[in-house]
């Protein structure tokens, strides 16, 4: 039981995609203008990354060494193509946003990755607490830049307004040079935290 405890906690602090490994910075800098985006986002790769890592290791003792890499992108595809269409039906305008970004959740590194260094190598119950742990910690961090980034390029948060009138939106916030500010700042103070 502590050795899942270990498992899902990893992705969560210590090995975060986003403030640790520094993982799917992609979809991390381009997405999170806001909080619904970023947790969006972070909820379709975390269905990817857990469908990805319980088939992939199923599959790990019977796909042949040479060929496993392209195999374990074949599966993450079928995942990706999933969360593509369930989005494009059931959530047409966060479909709209996303976009490209979805489909490039394929090549995201976060995801082969821990099929290749996890998912190959553990049985399916750790591959799934790994996953959702992992899958966590990369919603957490984009839904946190999301609500940072909202705030002061909107002026909300989830969509709701919190400031008055009298609030100057800061434009910089949404756009690209935005999420680099942003993402530089956050990764500071976590460092800091993490020094102490």
């Amino acid at each position: 039981m502590a050795e899942l405890i270990k498992d899902f906690t990893r992705g969560l602090w210590a090995e975060n995609p986003v403030w640790v490994l520094l993982l799917g910075m992609c979809p991390t800098l381009a997405v999170t203008t806001t909080a619904v985006n970023g947790f969006a986002m972070g909820l379709a790769t975390s269905f990817v990354l857990l469908g990805g890592g319980i088939v992939n290791s199923l599959l790990r003792n019977i796909i042949p060494d040479k060929v496993r890499i392209p195999s374990y992108i074949v599966v993450i595809a079928t995942f990706v193509t999933i969360a593509d269409y369930v989005m494009a039906a059931y959530v047409p305008n966060i479909h709209s946003f996303l976009g490209l970004f979805i489909p490039l959740i394929v090549c995201n590194c976060l995801i082969l990755g821990r099929s290749e260094a996890f998912a190959g190598k553990n049985p399916v119950h750790r591959s799934a607490i790994d996953a959702l742990g992992m899958g966590v910690g990369f919603t957490w961090a984009l839904t946190l830049l999301g609500i940072i980034r909202e705030v002061f390029g909107f002026g909300s948060v989830f969509g709701i307004q919190i400031f008055g009138d009298w609030f100057t939106p800061w434009i910089i916030m949404v756009l690209p040079g935005g999420a680099f500010i942003t993402l530089g700042l956050v990764l500071g103070l976590f460092n800091l935290i993490k020094s102490k």
